[in-house]
């Protein structure tokens, strides 16, 4: 497919995926900039911190993770595959031309929903709990090329997805691919949950590189949406980390080790902490496959872990979820008197709320700066660094 970078996307108009792409993308940048300044204003943050707001490397086919939902457009119609509408949570349209992923996405996107329409499958009903078809995730390594598609089912009905699989196999796309699954996952609750996989070809994960380092990355695991933008969050990052080598860190909400091991794996010791076991499995694996030989990585609550590290931190690297820091974890990390912290966050709004408690923990504001990692939406990310007065 074809566009004109200066026309709106077909499906703007009904999808809920972007916000903001009828604003010039210049104009989309001061936008978030003033949102950013004025939320921290809003928390009496000293905004005379303010470096810049970084664009992102692209601002269409940049994302590398895609999940859609399947439903309709009114009771009993049309099998759709895509997003929701702007304010209708239980509507879905179908999002064959999005521009927000390359060609391999809505490629594979028009097949699954051409093969299900096909076979007559009904979508999940959220409310009477019936139905077979739920959700499709594409991801794919921006660096690698590498293509995982993982179709989510209920287990309310048997179906055999290997034509389906010979089809997509049949596909040119630009990228390989490594995966096709089937997880089935019977939760009340619209999250995502594996309850069985079944591999149909391939493996449940697949690798991509963010600056020197490879990762690997489960199907459904977190991995920055953005992968040249999450290149530019981690080099403007580093800048602000002045000789690792000879510090501590601790890298909490870690994850699967992407921010320590890319900025910070000449450290002179990592900790890393995060709830998710299979995360902290994965950052193990990473660190082997990137030779970083200095992580200590822990699965479990940081409020409870962090108390069981001996050895202090010279620096706390922090990216949590977007409900940003639980108060009782804050308070704890505040007590480990780390010299600095550097906090990245995906909300600006509690990323200023836990600002304003480690002041009074007397951590004062350094200096911030945002990068735009998702262009034609509201969010952007933000680094902040604090030092202890």
């Amino acid at each position: 497919m074809k566009y004109n970078e200066n026309e709106l996307c077909i499906h703007y108009e009904n999808c809920g995926g972007c916000s903001i792409q009828h604003l010039d993308y210049n104009e989309q940048i001061k936008a978030k900039q003033e949102n950013l300044l004025k939320i921290f204003a809003e928390e009496e943050l000293d905004i005379d911190k303010f470096e810049k707001i970084i664009e992102s490397p692209k601002i269409f086919e940049y994302r590398n993770n895609m999940e859609f939902s399947f439903g309709d457009l009114k009771k009993g119609g049309k099998l759709q595959l895509g997003m929701h509408p702007r304010g209708k949570r239980y509507d879905v349209v179908t999002v064959d031309s999005c521009i927000l992923v390359d060609q391999d996405f809505r490629k594979i996107l028009n097949i699954i929903i051409d093969y299900c329409r096909e076979n007559n499958f009904k979508k999940y009903h959220v409310k009477l709990r019936e139905g077979f078809l739920r959700n499709l995730v594409i991801r794919k390594g921006i660096n690698t090329g590498e293509v995982i598609v993982n179709l989510i089912t209920t287990s309310q009905q048997n179906h055999d997805f290997s034509p389906l699989l010979k089809r997509i196999n049949n596909l040119d796309l630009k990228g390989e691919l490594v995966g096709f699954l089937q997880t089935i996952n019977d939760n009340f609750s619209d999250q995502v949950v594996c309850e069985e996989m079944i591999v149909y070809q391939g493996r449940k994960y697949f690798y991509d590189k963010l600056l020197d380092k490879k990762f690997k990355i489960d199907s459904l695991s977190f991995f920055q949406t953005n992968t040249l933008g999450a290149e530019v969050l981690y080099k403007e990052a580093k800048k602000y980390i002045k000789n690792p080598d000879a510090k501590t860190i601790y890298d909490l909400y870690c994850g699967s080790g992407t921010i320590s091991q890319s900025i910070a794996d000449n450290a002179k010791k990592i900790y890393g902490i995060d709830i998710d076991e299979e995360a902290i499995n994965r950052a193990r694996e990473n660190a082997d496959l990137n030779n970083v030989s200095n992580t200590y990585y822990i699965a479990g609550d940081v409020l409870e872990k962090i108390e069981v590290l001996a050895e202090k931190p010279d620096l706390i690297i922090i990216d949590p979820p977007r409900p940003g820091i639980n108060p009782k974890a804050l308070n704890k990390i505040a007590q480990t008197n780390s010299k600095e912290i550097l906090y990245i966050s995906c909300n600006p709004k509690t990323l200023a709320r836990d600002l304003k408690e480690f002041k009074l923990h007397n951590y004062k504001l350094q200096k911030f700066k945002a990068v735009d990692m998702f262009p034609h939406t509201k969010h952007l990310e933000v680094i902040s660094l604090l030092k202890k007065a």
